[in-house]
């Protein structure tokens, strides 16, 4: 049997069992895998059920323009909606955003609008701002308004509640989310918590939002409130759709943390996932102390992690927001308990350089001048040369020079010495605090990646 239209394959996603981060905790640990949705997030849910409202209510005309200010997966479930049901895309996002998200958009056939950061919500560039002025300006539109359209809550209380309760056979006690607009954790908790009150409630928040401490304390202290990496939840200002009597406990994760989980949720558990699924099994990871072999807990696995292929799972961006603890040039020298390095003089002779390379068990040796590295010597290059002239022991190693070494600091990561070390190249070189030479060949590379 087929399905009429794309739309129909919203929900129905996934409850997977975790089985390798989560191996020391007692409880029973499920993700809700929801980039199984078409538009490879939650959001296809309520996006869907936004529009299909608006056009109950009469505010979404055919041929319409929908507008929104979205991180790019609610405006990637609009996009899909509209075009199934005939309407055009504004999406408002910022500079924050992946370039991936705002990428896809425009493929499905939307403009995208990218306005600055570090703004506050009320600031006319804020892409909250710039999305309600489109609204108001461009006729037959609608501002879809995710933070305050009540219809986002509605859908996840609809069906994202409704299918955990099934697929766990009600027997969830635990549902952890993190927390953004409020419609995905407050519209399923409404739901699990009529089926069963006992049900705990458990919201992961970001360092950098005011969420957690308006959920404490009932106020909203702009001073919380500082720039934060994490995509797709945290909040600097209240959205109408919290309802923060369904929820628990708010815990707050830090952005190195969570994106570290991500990738261990791909490598370990074969999820490739979004920024919030890891900072989501993060802020469980936190509380794991309070579950006992009786539990039965679910995660929301937002997103997918194609939407973060330049960011959490690019190597260079990673290190250079110090997210990932590298291994470097230095390690390598520690970690194998290095001696002096074997060098050689220009003057010294071929033969000489043979027995070297036998005594140490080594393929690379710089040539020094003046305690300066002037070129090379190597296994290779001496067995090509004497094969062809046996005479040539004799000779000088400054008649057999090969290129000097590539020099680099003592702290670069491997994996740029990786790059550096080639046929041509076969080690680099570096001077460690006190002004002394080492050498790390691709042999070194190898085994300080094996470990």
């Amino acid at each position: 049997m087929w399905l009429n239209n794309i739309l129909e394959t919203i929900g129905n996603t996934p409850l997977i069992r975790l089985n390798k981060i989560t191996k020391d905790i007692p409880a029973t640990i499920l993700a809700k895998v929801d980039y199984f949705n078409p538009g490879n997030s939650i959001k296809d849910r309520m996006a869907l059920k936004m529009v299909e409202v608006a056009e109950q209510e009469g505010k979404l005309k055919p041929g319409g323009t929908i507008i929104e200010g979205t991180s790019g997966n609610t405006g990637m479930g609009l996009a899909l909606a509209a075009c199934v049901k005939g309407y055009k895309c504004i999406f408002v996002t910022t500079d924050k955003q992946s370039k991936e998200k705002a990428d896809i958009l425009k493929a499905v056939g939307a403009d995208v609008i990218v306005c600055p950061t570090n703004v506050l919500p009320d600031d006319p560039k804020s892409y909250y701002s710039v999305a309600r002025r489109l609204g108001r300006e461009i006729p037959n539109s609608m501002y879809m308004n995710q933070y305050d359209n009540l219809a986002n809550r509605q859908a996840h209380y609809e069906s994202t509640g409704p299918e955990i309760w099934a697929q766990t056979e009600g027997k969830i006690t635990h549902l952890v989310c993190t927390a953004g607009t409020g419609g995905t954790i407050v519209g399923t908790a409404m739901y699990l918590k009529e089926k069963n009150p006992d049900i705990k409630i458990w919201a992961i928040d970001v360092y950098g939002s005011l969420l957690t401490k308006y959920f404490r304390t009932g106020e909203i202290d702009m001073t919380e409130v500082h720039p934060y990496i994490s995509e797709g939840f945290g909040e600097d200002f209240v959205p109408a759709n919290y309802d923060m009597s369904v929820i628990d406990l708010f815990e707050q994760v830090t952005d190195k943390d969570g994106a570290i989980m991500a990738r261990r949720i791909a490598k370990e558990e074969g999820m490739f996932c979004g920024y919030s699924a890891g900072s989501c099994l993060q802020g469980l990871m936190q509380l794991k102390t309070g579950l006992t072999k009786d539990d039965v807990v679910v995660c929301i696995f937002h997103d997918h992690g194609s939407r973060y292929v330049g960011k959490v799972y690019n190597d260079q961006w990673m290190m250079e927001r110090g997210f990932l603890d590298v291994k470097s040039f230095k390690d390598i020298v520690n970690g194998r308990n290095a001696k002096h390095l074997v060098g050689i003089e220009t003057t010294n002779t071929v033969a000489e350089a043979v027995e070297l390379m036998k005594k140490y068990d080594i393929e690379h040796i710089p040539v020094m001048k003046n305690n300066e590295p002037v070129g090379a010597v190597s296994e290779s290059g001496l067995f090509q040369k004497v094969f062809s002239n046996p005479e040539i022991r004799n000779a000088t190693v400054e008649s057999v020079l090969e290129p000097a070494y590539p020099l680099v600091d003592f702290d670069t990561p491997v994996e740029r010495l990786g790059s550096l070390i080639n046929k041509e190249n076969g080690a680099v070189l570096a001077k460690d605090e006190k002004g002394e030479y080492h050498i790390v060949t691709k042999y070194d590379v190898i085994q300080s990646l094996a470990k």
